[in-house]
């Protein structure tokens, strides 16, 4: 007897599901259904055919029915929407959108990909027609529509994640003025606060107007534009508003069939991504996954893992035994001038896990170029590794204009194959100096982190230095010591800083009091990290390099400076 596949949602994970399927199976019947007009489409580049970055919209429809019929022999129904899942019976009732008909389709396996949905609050004034969100095709041609018909030259957009700030940057590539309001007190949630002030520093020299810490109270309309009130009481005017403030697992269908979810209403599945129903699977960003590092449930709604856990359902559908191995939540985003990319866990989700810096993991921060310096155009990266004490990566996040990619896909593989500190700090990988540096930047973390773990270095962080130069007193038992050149210095330096430079450091060490923390800081940490080593080597017990440098430590404080 000829199995029937029914799959319910038809962009990355059914759609792969089905594609897979048919080349593993040419017999099996695949019936793939789809409430919307489009299958198989491109969800991240939706804001760059808002932004004109992509001029055709045709490319960002990857299949269409017709082709996925005559390539794949995939009964496609878009328009059809499922609206019960019968276990029982191994029935699916669905619901013809054009007609309104309703009848059942039976199946052998059903994969349930219905995604995720934009969370839209019950806000005052939220139903207004230029607030937007954005998710599919549809909803792209609506905001790109109303922006060319009704002369928008403001734009709010609401939440900070990598769907606002990429429709921030598009939106202002339109000419358009932007408002970010954000109500946790950074954006990118992915990273942790000093890397995001990075973030926060780029947008406001792009003059996106950031509101961070702060939430929407309501939305009224007025003559000259829509009226948000914030929580804080502050107001603005919008003529367009996105709201990007987070996502739902499309889960109603399987919860009212009795399929298991958990807390955050995903769907349970095991490692072979079966639900709690036989013969009922799920795939993509309904579903719960095992964070990889972690091993504990996560969501983790992205188009890489939805596509791989599509391949391998499909795979054993046709008799494998293939298992989900769990995510990372390798990720990117362009955000203006930077490419803002994270993998694993930050130290906000191992400080929530009970873990302690210094006792449980260490951190270290490192500026490096994206290819050699001599050679033009390159520029800087700052890169953030997170680690236990045997030197097993928790994670790591990379901020920069180029090259943030690969080194942050790079660190991810090496964490895929349960790699240390050490293996970054001994990869063989290609170096010209168009591209990378002898010792790359991959390398570079290794090499801090060995040497941190060795005890050739201690950091100490931006922040607890200034909470060290506000307590100060007159009996300070610390030094904060410019390792720079005069002409440096002059540029910007630490307030009360004592200035050696770092060549007269060894015939000036006297100066230094040995009782004391010294705190050594150059412009991105080699120099210091040279002070360091002379210092320690001399008698002095209390040394601890200013992590990421003073280029790092004045991006902290950017907002000083506007």
């Amino acid at each position: 007897m000829i199995e029937k596949t029914v799959i319910i949602g038809g962009v990355a994970g059914g759609a792969t599901a089905a594609a897979r399927l048919r080349r593993r199976n040419e017999e099996m019947q695949i019936v793939l259904v789809e409430r919307g007009d489009n299958i198989s489409y491109a969800n991240c580049g939706l804001p760059y055919y808002i932004g004109d970055v992509i001029p055709n919209r045709g490319a960002l429809l990857l299949q269409s029915p017709e082709q996925m019929k005559k390539k794949y022999n995939v009964d496609v129904r878009i328009k059809n929407e499922v609206i019960k899942i019968i276990p029982d019976e191994k029935t699916v009732r669905i619901k013809d959108l054009n007609s309104g008909e309703i009848y059942e389709e039976s199946y052998d396996h059903l994969v349930i990909a219905t995604g995720s949905s934009p969370l839209v609050p019950p806000l005052p004034g939220i139903d207004a027609e230029n607030i937007f969100t954005l998710w599919t095709v549809a909803d792209t041609d609506r905001i790109k529509e109303y922006i060319e018909n009704h002369n928008v030259k403001k734009a709010a957009v609401i939440g900070g994640g990598f769907i606002g700030l990429e429709m921030a940057e598009n939106l202002h590539q339109r000419g358009i003025s932007v408002s970010v309001i954000e109500m946790a007190d950074q954006v990118m949630a992915p990273l942790d606060k000093e890397m995001a002030n990075l973030v926060h520093e780029d947008l406001v020299k792009n003059e996106v107007d950031l509101f961070l810490s702060d939430g929407v109270k309501s939305f009224s309309d007025e003559s000259d534009g829509t009226l948000i009130r914030l929580n804080s009481g502050r107001e603005m005017k919008a003529d367009l508003i996105l709201l990007a403030i987070g996502i739902k697992p499309n889960s109603e269908l399987a919860s009212d069939a009795g399929i298991k979810l958990n807390e955050r209403k995903g769907i349970v599945v095991n490692d072979y991504l079966e639900t709690s129903i036989p013969d009922i699977y799920a795939v993509g960003d309904v579903i719960a996954v095992e964070n990889y590092i972690s091993k504990k449930p996560a969501m983790i709604p992205l188009a890489g893992p939805a596509n791989k856990q599509a391949r391998i359902l499909a795979d054993n559908l046709c008799g494998a035994y293939r298992r989900y191995k769990g995510s990372m939540g390798t990720a990117i985003a362009r955000v203006f001038d930077l490419s803002v990319a994270s993998v694993g866990l930050n130290e906000k989700q191992l400080n929530q896990a009970g873990k302690v810096k210094h006792e449980d993991y260490e951190t270290v921060l490192i500026n490096q170029k994206s290819h050699a310096g001599y050679y033009p155009g390159s520029s800087m990266m700052t890169l953030k590794l997170i680690f236990d004490r045997d030197g097993a990566i928790f994670g790591a996040q990379i901020v920069g204009k180029d090259g943030v990619d690969k080194r942050i896909d790079t660190i991810a593989s090496v964490m895929a194959m349960n790699g240390s500190v050490f293996d970054l700090a001994e990869l063989e990988l290609a170096y010209a100096p168009p591209y990378s540096s002898a010792k790359d930047p991959v390398n570079m973390l290794g090499f801090v982190a060995e040497n941190l773990l060795s005890g050739l270095i201690r950091f100490v962080e931006w922040d607890e230095v200034d909470a060290m130069i506000a307590s100060r007193s007159e009996k300070d038992d610390f030094i904060i010591l410019d390792v720079t050149e005069e002409a440096e210095r002059r540029v910007y330096a630490i307030e009360s800083s004592v200035h050696i430079p770092l060549g007269q450091l060894r015939e000036r060490i006297d100066e230094l009091d040995q009782d004391k923390l010294i705190i050594p800081y150059c412009a991105i940490g080699v120099r210091s990290y040279i002070a360091s080593r002379i210092l320690m080597q001399n008698g002095f017990e209390q040394v601890a390099a200013l992590s990421g440098g003073i280029t790092f430590y004045r991006s902290m404080h950017y907002a000083d400076e506007i």
